[in-house]
């Protein structure tokens, strides 16, 4: 199924590397030259000898809030480099800060091993051997087999609730979709009318209404959802399938309609959208969606950073 994650512009943070083993403790750790307080950008010195063979972290300093967790939703700075190098291949510090859901395979597994356990507000340092990188095929500016070493800034942290939650909303309107109301986690049954026309214009509908806060188009969002096409009714992607949630920095999502749908929609609710084609991917098929397709999305939305 298509991911919707590829409708994103994203660092290159987000491209996974291999699995690996990892020792949450050790030593050998570049040198911190300039900028070492937490919320400055840093600057690094090249690693010395050979790197470690396996995932290194250190705390630089301690924050005071809760520890962080698979499954929440995180807030970072960071500046990657790689160990035989001063020269940053990425930051973010010098855009804005980085959105993701630790464990859900969102980011390489050097950040997933080695950020669980650490503290809202803390300064840490990780050194991340190839296979828990981008391991032998390297990536952009980073070579094979590369040792990364990144500096993060643990920014805030949210739990991520398994539903949305709130007050069901009639559904009464027979040429559109019906959506489940069910808040067990699981995905929610999706029925498109069969002798219906798509409607020409998006719709964004509450299914379940809460009381959040109302999304921004610069917000970024944490959604459970699963998309389909109206005209045969297969789901083309579904997050429900990996069990994982994904994050919306909505100000960079292209799908037109999905970033419009959302926009104005409270934290918490579960919205139906019918994408149309001029908002969907208009004239471009896209692998298992048909060209001029009506797009159908169910996403529950379970919090915002």
């Amino acid at each position: 199924m298509r991911r919707l994650a590829g409708l994103l512009v994203v660092p290159l943070l987000l491209l996974t590397g291999a699995c690996g083993n990892d020792n949450d403790s050790g030593s050998e750790f570049p040198a911190i030259t300039a900028g070492s307080k937490f919320g400055e950008k840093p600057t690094l010195s090249k690693g010395s000898g050979n790197p470690p063979k396996e995932l290194k972290t250190k705390v630089l300093s301690q924050g005071d809030g809760a520890a962080l967790k698979n499954g929440d939703a995180i807030q970072v700075n960071y500046l990657g480099q790689s160990w035989d190098s001063d020269k940053p291949f990425d930051n973010s510090f010098d855009r804005k800060p980085f959105d993701l859901t630790l464990g859900a395979g969102m980011v390489i597994q050097g950040w997933d091993k080695g950020l669980v356990g650490k503290k809202v507000g803390s300064r840490v340092q990780l050194v991340i051997p190839p296979d828990l990188g981008y391991g032998a095929q390297g990536q952009g500016d980073i070579k094979p087999n590369s040792t990364l070493v990144f500096v993060v800034d643990v920014l805030k942290a949210i739990q991520v609730p398994k539903s949305a939650e709130g007050t069901p909303v009639a559904q009464d309107d027979i040429d559109l979709p019906k959506v489940g109301t069910n808040t067990d986690g699981k995905a929610p049954s999706v029925t498109i009318p069969s002798k219906s026309t798509p409607p020409a214009k998006l719709v964004s509908n509450y299914v379940l209404e809460s009381k959040g806060e109302v999304v921004k188009d610069t917000d970024s969002v944490i959604v459970n959802y699963v998309g389909l096409v109206w005209k045969d009714g297969k789901t083309f992607d579904s997050t429900y399938t990996t069990g994982k949630t994904q994050t919306f920095p909505l100000a960079q999502v292209t799908l037109k309609g999905l970033k419009n749908g959302l926009v104005g929609k409270k934290v918490g609710s579960r919205v139906l959208l019918v994408v149309p084609p001029d908002q969907g991917f208009g004239d471009q098929a896209q692998q298992t969606i048909p060209a001029k397709s009506t797009l159908v999305f169910a996403v529950d939305l379970l919090a915002k950073m």
